[in-house]
């Protein structure tokens, strides 16, 4: 294997205690009943959350993998009290050592992850943390054709709607409004089954105040103007990209920009945690 098809996992660094276990100790722990479907990682990578103030919201180390062993979390942390997850079983990532990317790879808009998979060609060549996302080759395509036409999307975002969370391929955020981007795989979405829950997914969202533009592998792959279009149709329907007092943007007829705007800088305040925190 080429390492340009290397896994890398990117993990939360919870707390600035993580961060002293990975530079002083060089491991990382993830907890086994939650692991990632795609194990090993052949690299870990670190993103700092707001606990990291200045520098949050950006990853900046990475560390080939050495070494994995499973050990339960009162190992990990002998000093800390008796808790329901003293017991717990852990994975102790043991890396080579600690290096520093020669650029951060920012959030473009303050979030928070637990884990993406990704590859190392992605990686390395990332601009932004939704460069990493590695979900299917027609979300590619997709998030290539928005990036091309200046307009910002946040991949695999988290809508919290009652006890549930929705995963959103595509999030875009307008002035009056919110736009879900989904690329329907040719076979997935064609089941029955598979079309009654998305249609109970679409109307919640849309209760929330989300419109949700669906796309099949022959419009994404053959019909990129077209649905560019009426993605951008329904950018100005809802008032324009939310640039929180940025460069205005204004669309033409063909769904792209007349200026372009790619700043590291956060453009919709919004903070989402997840559930899965609580086990790091």
């Amino acid at each position: 294997m080429s390492i340009d098809e290397k896994e890398v996992l990117v993990a939360l660094l919870k707390e600035k205690s993580h961060f002293n276990n990975v530079r002083e100790g060089n491991w990382y722990h993830v907890p086994v009943e939650t692991t990632p479907k795609r194990w090993p990682p052949e690299y870990l990578a670190f993103y700092q959350p707001k606990a990291f103030g200045v520098d949050a919201f950006r990853i900046r180390y990475f560390g080939r993998v050495k070494n994995i062993i499973q050990t339960p979390y009162k190992k990990l942390f002998p000093r800390k009290f008796n808790s329901k997850k003293s017991d717990k079983m852990y994975y102790q990532v043991f890396i080579e050592k600690l290096e520093q990317l020669p650029r951060p790879i920012p959030s473009r808009i303050p979030r928070s992850i637990v884990f993406i998979s990704t590859k190392w060609h992605k990686f390395i060549g990332a601009e932004q943390l939704n460069d990493l996302f590695d979900e299917s080759p027609l979300e590619d395509e997709i998030w290539v054709s928005l990036k091309g036409a200046k307009i910002f999307a946040e991949r695999q975002w988290r809508e919290g709607i009652g006890k549930y969370f929705y995963q959103l391929d595509f999030a875009i955020f307008c002035n009056d409004g919110k736009i879900d981007v989904e690329a329907d795989g040719d076979t997935w979405h064609a089941q029955r089954e598979r079309i009654d829950k998305d249609n109970k997914r679409n109307n919640e969202l849309e209760k929330r105040g989300w419109h949700v533009l669906r796309y099949n592998g022959k419009e994404i792959r053959e019909e990129n103007a077209k649905y560019l279009l009426q993605v951008g149709e329904t950018i100005k329907t809802l008032g324009g990209l939310k640039d929180d007092g940025l460069v205005p943007r204004t669309f033409l007829n063909d769904g792209t920009q007349q200026l372009s705007l790619f700043e590291e800088k956060a453009i919709y305040s919004s903070e989402v945690e997840f559930a899965e925190e609580d086990d790091l």
